[in-house]
């Protein structure tokens, strides 16, 4: 068995300074939309991607794959936003075990509403703070990592696949 790669000191750094900063980003982009329209930062995200679908639906399998999330998460968060009348259920009209999460008009209202707080709330917690080249800096960074991280192959383990 070969020795690890540990990180070096600042490696160590940097990456608990990553871990750190977005949990703290996460949070504060939680409490923002929980206050605002009483929903998670994964739920306003869900409406985003669904307000932007052709028709405002989307196959619940391409959402769990945009959003990144369990199909299992993905029906609960679903469940909750039917609840809440922002999303409805339609059975896919080609393939029996289809469905489709579709944006209510309400679901959209809220959306419409709650974007100004949140677009301010993402504002000034990060881009406020950096300068121009920094957000060309952490955005090729940031797709540099995503890149690596999306393997494409048959059997990738992937959790929209799970």
């Amino acid at each position: 068995m070969t020795e690890p790669r540990w990180l070096s000191d600042e490696e160590q750094r940097v990456w608990r300074s990553y871990l750190h900063a977005t949990t703290l980003l996460e949070d504060h982009l939680d409490r923002q939309l929980q206050r605002d329209a009483g929903m998670p930062h994964i739920y306003y995200g869900l409406l985003v991607k669904l307000s932007q679908a052709p028709r405002r639906r989307m196959r619940m399998t391409e959402l769990a794959k945009d959003a990144k999330i369990t199909r299992s998460r993905l029906s609960h968060a679903v469940a909750r936003l039917e609840k809440n009348g922002w999303v409805s259920r339609e059975d896919c009209p080609s393939d029996k075990r289809g469905q489709f999460a579709a944006l209510t008009d309400e679901g959209y209202e809220v959306l419409r509403r709650t974007a100004p707080g949140h677009v301010g709330a993402v504002r000034q917690a990060l881009f406020d703070r950096l300068s121009p080249d920094q957000v060309e800096q952490l955005g090729a960074i940031m797709r540099t990592v995503a890149e690596g991280l999306e393997p494409t192959g048959p059997d990738a383990d992937l959790p929209w696949l799970r």
